[in-house]
């Protein structure tokens, strides 16, 4: 039992080592991926369009780095900027969705990537003191199975 709680907890320090030393990577990666998801953006049942509009609705945000990033797809030459850009969907038209200057006043300005990143690094300190309580459980019960082992051990001795 200690030696697999001892495989456990070496696994997530490892984890959380090459998140931290590669977290530059991870951002540059995400961007890279939001912005192909804008480029391949479509309205049919596709999860990447899902999660665009996701992403976008919740957060109140619009595009990679803000909405101009739309006018670049291939969606936007066809029906403008997503109504999840919209701030008020009732508001947002075709038409004013497909003028950028119209646009501007009723969609979200601010971009999906510097609202996502800022979001997961300020809830990175939950994660990190959840994740340190774990392993002080885990560290205890490693602890514990090693001090129940020996005393098994070492009554086993004196029953012979």
């Amino acid at each position: 039992y200690a030696m697999l709680l001892s495989l456990i907890f070496l696994i997530v320090l490892v984890a959380a080592i090459v998140g931290f030393v590669f977290r530059h990577e991870i951002k540059t990666s995400f961007e890279s991926n939001l912005d192909l998801a804008l480029k391949n953006y479509n309205v049919t049942a596709d999860p990447h369009s899902e999660a665009v509009d996701t992403i976008q609705r919740t957060l109140h945000c619009c595009g990679v780095q803000n909405y101009s990033d739309w006018e670049r797809t291939e969606y936007f030459s066809q029906k403008g900027i997503p109504s999840s850009c919209c701030k008020n969907p009732n508001d947002c038209s075709e038409e004013d969705l497909k003028d950028p200057n119209k646009a501007q006043l009723k969609v979200f300005v601010n971009g999906c990537f510097f609202l996502v990143t800022s979001t997961m690094e300020s809830k990175m300190s939950v994660v990190a003191g959840i994740s340190f309580g774990i392993a002080c459980f885990q560290l205890i019960g490693i602890i514990l199975s090693c001090c129940l082992s020996r005393y098994i051990t070492n009554n086993q001795y004196e029953m012979v």
